[in-house]
C-alpha cells in the first residue's frame, strides 16, 4: 500500500473517524492484523476556526500548504485533506507538493454518480454551503446539481457543526433539526443529501434520513483506501 497522508484537527473529532474508517476498510479488504500505513500532520482547529470567521483564507492556505509539506517530507505518497470545508484552498497544497491530493468533493461526486442522481441537497459550514468552490466542481466537473437549505436552517447547521459535533456533543434536539431540514430539501427536489461536513456523520445516519445520505468522511476515507492500494 501507498502511505496516506492526513491533514487532520479539523475537528479531531472527525479526524479520528478518519483514521478508524481507513484502518477499518484495510482490515476488511486484507484481513487479519492489516492497518493502513499513513502519517497524520494535525492541525489546532482554534486557530483555524479564529482565521475561517475572520476571513483570512490566505493564512489557511499557507498553514495547509506547510501541513501539506511536512507530509511529503515525510515520506506520504498522497494528501487527505480531512476536511470539506478548508477544500476551498486545496490549490494550496496541490501547488506547493509534488505528491497528488484526492480531493473530497470529487470522492463524493462519483459516489453520487454511481447512484445515479443528479440533484442533492449539500449540509455544511455556511462557508461549504454559501461559497461556491464545493457546488461549482460538483456541477462543473459532474454535472452535479446542488440545493442547500435557506439561511435560518443553514444558520443552525453551522451552528450545530461548530457549538456540538466539533466538541464532540450529540444532540437528539439537533438530530430532529437536521431531520427536518432534510425533509425540507426532500420537498425541493433533492435525491439525496451530501453530509459535506466531516462531523455531521457523527449526528445523521441513513437511518435517520429520509432521503439516501452521502457521508463525505465515510466516501473520503474509502476513497482513501482504494488509492493507496491502487
Amino acid at each position: 500500500m501507498k502511505t496516506i497522508g492526513l491533514i487532520g484537527g479539523m475537528s479531531w473529532e472527525s479526524s479520528a473517524e478518519y483514521y478508524r474508517l481507513i484502518n477499518q476498510e484495510t482490515k476488511h479488504r486484507l484481513g487479519g492484523h492489516h492497518n493502513a500505513p499513513s502519517i497524520l500532520v494535525t492541525v489546532d482547529f482554534a486557530e483555524v476556526e479564529r482565521l475561517q470567521h475572520c476571513g483570512e483564507w490566505d493564512k489557511l492556505g499557507g498553514l495547509l500548504a506547510n501541513s501539506a509539506r511536512q507530509l511529503e517530507q515525510g515520506g506520504a505518497d498522497f494528501v487527505v485533506l480531512c476536511t470539506n470545508t478548508m477544500h476551498k484552498l486545496s490549490g494550496w497544497i496541490e501547488t506547493t507538493v509534488r505528491i497528488p491530493m484526492l480531493h473530497i468533493a470529487d470522492a463524493v461526486a462519483q459516489a453520487i454518480q454511481h447512484s445515479g442522481q443528479k440533484r442533492v441537497g449539500l449540509l455544511g459550514t455556511r462557508f461549504t454551503m454559501e461559497q461556491p468552490f464545493y457546488a461549482d466542481r460538483l456541477r462543473e466537473r459532474f454535472g452535479i446539481d446542488t440545493i442547500v437549505p435557506p439561511p435560518p436552517d443553514r444558520q443552525s447547521i453551522h451552528d450545530a457543526i461548530y457549538h456540538e459535533l466539533c466538541h464532540g456533543v450529540i444532540l437528539e434536539t439537533s438530530r430532529a433539526v437536521f431531520q427536518e431540514i432534510i425533509g425540507r430539501l426532500a420537498k425541493e427536489g433533492a435525491e439525496s443529501v451530501i453530509l459535506g461536513c466531516t462531523e455531521i456523520g457523527l449526528l445523521i445516519s441513513e437511518a435517520d434520513s429520509t432521503l439516501p445520505v452521502h457521508d463525505s468522511t465515510k466516501i473520503h476515507a474509502v476513497a482513501a483506501v482504494e488509492f493507496a492500494m491502487s
